[in-house]
């Protein structure tokens, strides 16, 4: 018989720590929670804010099988995952054995390889109250908001929404953005480059960097081509030449934020798949005859902390694999974030002699994909850096002076291992430009000041800034990390949450609001401001903080919270609007009157209705990610002026083609189709043609007298005669 009960979360876990124990312990899986609120109602008590837990359905026997085993040991160890979430588990797995508390321990597998699991055992302590204090705290807020807030938006909206603290910030971000790009309007400029050659080939490209002084702002073609003509007959003359020495140094270990962001941009993993992978990399995969070991720390983590023992054996990797020149004097340090929680280290193997070559059969396509980009970055992150040589020659003619950049790499260092991903950002000015040429350019030829230069080509170049990108899943966890919304073991429930629900979709990796996200969000801006504000949800995070380092009471949080949430919500439920009477103009015609079609809200989701409602009841049903006049992502000019408010038009495409629209959105939502200036070639028809889209996508011609006039073209006409051979 077992005299020691050992509790982890999954079986994969408990069967890796089971082999590394021996006969004296058992060890079960509680297959995450045992306990928890209920699924069918609040579960809080709104007066004294306590909550009520329930075995979670299914766990029963589980339960029973726990309490079962604990009577019968010796002593019971809490090995549940060291964060909050394993916190609670344990706290309400102890909970069920009151009789038994002189026997309970918690242990804390940081990582699960036998010596690491040895010396946690021999380390066991007491469950953190502090830490279930901060998680129940939280566990609470999220259910108020979610059932406060999920059932307003079921009468205002549609069924089965829901309301989140976070993921509603989240949602909010991604439709701020789209806003934003609809809004912007770009701005025209140009850049000059001459191609000149020296005494020494070969010949190399100079940027125009200053007239008079001054930083160029060259607006349009005309003033480009009268500065390339002046610029032509100048006399070229090298004014200086610098050199400088650039290092780039490496990046700290991967966090969980950190490790998401890589392994969305360069495995294209989504951050739910990632820690899903990284779970199983963590808990333990049989490596031949050493058997079950995990191969990396524990993935939930802010910290960029590592073992001294961990920096020694890969110190002596580097050196032994790369030699002494990539290895520094003294170990790479980094500095945590302010707000990170260093209960943990950085992710980083389990030991650094598992080489990704080697584990290369016995690892899944993805397990090895993630373990090498762990690997690399850990091993990158004690090396020495990169060392490159830019030299800067700054060019005359005349009132004109050019700069030539080249870089030239002369220790490749980290770089040999390890280069950090980036994301796209809007282009807006030259000067970003500049940048990114001095990165990408080569060596320049040898240069000497006073030397004269041949001008080979000056080349003028159109350019226009750019909004900046929709959030990918990188980007979008990038920006919830700084604006510390959430905790980096929550952002990957947060984005699948939000796609679940319909309120954004992928657009070539790009995050897109639906109508519903739009709708819902300026819903929930509107009546819980401070609930949807960035700055308020990065606020609770720290005050959940407090509570973990035993400074604030969770109770006090949650009483400050309710007495606003309270009044907030029962506002809400008497001025929030309700879209189900709301309805949207769109371009298309009802098929059956010829009257002008409405994006309504109904119990099932978006549809088309006639406007003609009730004498005609024709519908369309669409689908939430569906693109209609809301979401219009292209905008260009039309030269017509809005009816109602007096502002231009712009043509934007929809899901059903091009239409017209009041560049005044949301304040002004006129819309209307949008009417070629070309007459219908039906002999006596009076109308004029109007560009439409089939089901499937499909761009047709048809009049805009229909039905009147059931006049269709699958061809753009030019005249009458030429369009009317193309009917169908």
């Amino acid at each position: 018989m077992s005299k020691f009960l050992v509790v982890v979360e999954s079986p994969t876990k408990a069967k890796t720590i089971d082999k590394m124990l021996g006969p004296d312990y058992k060890v079960m899986a509680s297959l995450d929670h045992i306990k928890d609120l209920p699924a069918g109602k609040l579960g809080v008590d709104e007066t004294s804010l306590e909550p009520h837990y329930v075995t979670v359905k299914g766990r029963e026997k589980t339960l029973a099988e726990f309490k079962g085993a604990a009577k019968k040991a010796e002593k019971v160890f809490i090995a549940t995952d060291p964060d909050r979430e394993g916190e609670a588990i344990g706290w309400h797995l102890a909970r069920e054995m009151k009789d038994l508390q002189d026997r309970v321990f918690r242990v804390l597998f940081h990582e699960i390889t036998p010596s690491a699991v040895r010396t946690a055992m021999e380390r066991s302590g007491r469950l953190d109250e502090r830490k279930v204090d901060a998680q129940q705290t939280r566990r609470i807020l999220d259910r108020l908001v979610g059932y406060k807030i999920s059932p307003l938006l079921w009468r205002k909206v549609k069924a089965g929404l829901s309301a989140g603290r976070v993921q509603s910030v989240a949602l909010r971000l991604i439709c701020e953005r789209e806003r934003e790009i609809q809004a912007f309007v770009p701005s025209e400029y140009w850049t000059i480059d001459a191609a000149l050659s020296g005494g020494n080939p070969p010949p190399f490209k100079a940027s125009l960097y200053k007239i008079g002084g001054e930083k160029p702002q060259i607006k349009n073609r005309e003033e480009a081509q009268a500065l390339v003509g002046e610029i032509a007959g100048k006399t070229f003359r090298v004014k200086e030449v610098k050199k400088k020495e650039k290092k780039r140094y490496p990046v700290p270990p991967f966090t969980t934020s950190k490790l998401q962001q890589e392994a969305n941009r360069k495995l294209r993993f989504s951050a739910k798949k990632t820690m899903a992978v990284a779970q199983q990399l963590y808990e333990g995969i049989e490596i031949g005859e050493e058997g079950a070991v995990g191969l990396i720390t524990y993935m939930r983590t802010d910290s960029v902390r590592v073992s001294s023992e961990s920096v020694q054996e890969v110190r002596g990797l580097v050196e032994r694999r790369y030699g002494a020149q990539f290895l520094p004097a003294r170990p790479n340090a980094y500095r945590n974030r302010s707000s990170a929680q260093d209960a943990h280290e950085a992710v980083r193997p389990t030991s650094v002699f598992r080489t990704p070559e080697a584990l290369k059969s016995y690892l899944g396509k993805d397990q090895l994909s993630l373990y090498a980009l762990i690997w690399n970055r850990f091993v990158a992150s004690q090396m020495n850096p990169e060392i490159s040589e830019v030299t800067t020659a700054d060019i005359e003619a005349g009132r004109f002076l050019l700069r030539a950049t080249g870089t030239v790499r002369k220790f490749a260092g980290f770089s040999i291992l390890y280069a950090e991903g980036h994301d796209e950002a809007a282009s807006s000015s030259e000067g970003e430009e500049e940048e990114e040429k001095e990165e990408k350019e080569g060596a320049l030829p040898p240069l000497a000041a006073g030397e004269e230069l041949s001008v080979l080509a000056i080349d003028p170049e159109q350019h226009f800034t750019q909004p900046p990108p929709r959030f990918t899943e990188a980007s979008l966890v990038k920006e919830l990390e700084e604006s510390e919304i959430g905790r980096p073991s929550t952002y990957a429930v947060i984005l699948s949450t939000i796609q679940e629900r319909k309120y954004v979709f992928k657009e070539k990796g790009h995050f897109r609001p639906t109508d519903l996200g739009l709708i819902v969000t300026d819903l929930l801006v509107a009546n819980f401001p401070q609930i949807l504000d960035v700055r308020f949800t990065a606020g609770m995070e720290k005050q959940l903080d407090e509570v973990e380092e035993g400074n604030t009471p969770g109770k006090e949080i949650l009483r400050e919270f309710y007495q606003y949430f309270q009044e907030t919500l029962l506002r809400a439920t008497s001025e929030m609007k309700s879209i189900r009477t709301m309805s949207l103009p769109t371009s298309e015609l009802c098929k059956l009157c010829g009257k002008p079609m409405v994006i309504k809200w109904g119990r099932y989701g978006k549809f088309l209705a006639c406007s003609g409602y009730p004498s005609c009841k024709y519908t369309i049903k669409l689908q939430e990610d569906q693109q209609g006049p809301l979401m219009a992502s292209v905008s260009k000019p039309s030269g017509e002026i809005c009816e109602k408010c007096g502002r231009e038009m712009v043509i934007r495409e929809g899901r059903f083609g091009r239409y017209l629209a009041c560049s005044g959105y949301p304040s002004c939502r006129n819309t209307k189709p949008l009417v070629l200036n070309i007459k219908c070639p039906r002999e006596g028809c009076e109308g004029h043609l109007v560009e439409k889209r089939t089901r499937k996508g499909r761009i047709f011609y048809g009049c805009s007298k229909y039905p009147d006039c059931t006049y269709t073209s699958w061809v753009r006409p030019q005249t009458p005669d030429s369009g009317s051979q193309a009917g169908m």
